[in-house]
Formats: structure tokens, C-alpha cells, sequence
């Protein structure tokens, strides 16, 4: 289990199969059985330690096949982050793993004032490569799509993956979203020219 929770904890923020950790536990007499990951991963479930992010299934203008596989997320990445032992310093020293802790801290923070609205935190990504970090969907029908970056200098690609989003939804069956934004560390919170909103993850709210 603790070797599962290592995995898990380096795959947070990431679509990492059973198959996958299984690989991932391993010790010297080979992989753990995909059933017995599963069977922990449940577990784990029960326990409020992990919480996956469901994939978002809009009706799309396009024909890509969308992808129903969930990220994989600690219910709190403060837990990700005790499981692997990891310093600050350690985590600046790997900003990749930095940014997927980030994005998973930002997804539970949106999970909480969601379920303040009646609302669902998923996921998009398609056969076309397409990935979008947070699909906020309230019960209504209504929903906004959000892009996690911890750095600025990633803006102009998360923006343009948002835009790539909205051009693609069929919203003769599907509403427009109701609001398109980028979450980052740190900053100033603003409107861009093409419509897309910067939010810091300070100013999140209900």
C-alpha cells in the first residue's frame, strides 16, 4: 500500500492506468496483480485519500472520440506530498511534478466551492490531443472550463486550448460556457483581450 500511494503521489494530475501503477509497485518478485491495485484503489476511495476527476462527455460539432479515462488526484495533494517524503526544496527541484501538485491542489479547491453550487468538478480530453484541466458543470447544464498553470509564460497555450474547446461544442445541444479562465500561482487577476480570464488561485471563490 505504501508503495501504491508513492505511485500515486508521482502520477497525481495524470490519466495513470492500474496497469500502470501496478508496473509502478512492483518490488523484486515483480508487479502487483491490476486487480489488486484496484481492489487498494477502492479502498483508498472509501477512505476520502484519493478522489479521481471524471471525464466531461459534451455534445461536440466535431468527430473526435472523447476519453473517458480519469485523472488521478490525492482527495488533498498535501498527502501526495507526505507520501513521497518531499522537501520544498525537492519540489522546487522538479517543477514538472510541481505543476501536477498544483493542478491537484487547484481541482480541490474548485471541488469545494462547487459543491457549494450544486456543481461537479471534471475533465476534458479527446482523440484530437485536446486537454482541458477543469470542467466545472452545474446541475443545471451550466459550465466553465479552466486551464491549471503554475508558471505565466504557459498563458497563450492554455488560452488557445480553451478557445479550441469552445469552437469545438455543438451548443445547438450544449450550452456555450458560461466562462473560460486560466488559474495560475501567482499575479494579478485580469481579463485578456480574447476573452479569457487570469485568475490567481488566492482569488477563487464561490
Amino acid at each position: 500500500m505504501g508503495a501504491l500511494l508513492r505511485s500515486l503521489a508521482r502520477n497525481s494530475g495524470t490519466y495513470a492506468a492500474a496497469t500502470t501503477l501496478a508496473r509502478d509497485t512492483g518490488a523484486a518478485d515483480g508487479p502487483l496483480k491490476d486487480d489488486t491495485v484496484r481492489s487498494y484503489l477502492d479502498a483508498l476511495e472509501r477512505l476520502m485519500i484519493v478522489e479521481d476527476q471524471p471525464a466531461w462527455a459534451p455534445h461536440l460539432r466535431s468527430r473526435y472520440t472523447l476519453r473517458s479515462a480519469a485523472k488521478r488526484h490525492f482527495a488533498d495533494p498535501s498527502l501526495a506530498v507526505a507520501a513521497l517524503r518531499a522537501t520544498p526544496g525537492r519540489l522546487l527541484g522538479d517543477m514538472n511534478l510541481f505543476g501536477f501538485l498544483f493542478e491537484s491542489l487547484v481541482v480541490r479547491d474548485l471541488r469545494v466551492y462547487a459543491q457549494a453550487a450544486d456543481a461537479r468538478v471534471l475533465q476534458y480530453r479527446d482523440s484530437h490531443g485536446l486537454e482541458v484541466d477543469a470542467i466545472v458543470e452545474a446541475a443545471d447544464g451550466r459550465w466553465a472550463a479552466f486551464e491549471i498553470k503554475l508558471g505565466p509564460g504557459q498563458l497563450d497555450k492554455a488560452a488557445a486550448n480553451l478557445q479550441r474547446l469552445a469552437r469545438q461544442i455543438d451548443t445547438e445541444r450544449c450550452r456555450s460556457a458560461a466562462a473560460l479562465g486560466v488559474v495560475v500561482g501567482t499575479g494579478y487577476g485580469y481579463l485578456r483581450e480574447d476573452g479569457i480570464m487570469v485568475i490567481p488561485i488566492g482569488a477563487l471563490g464561490p
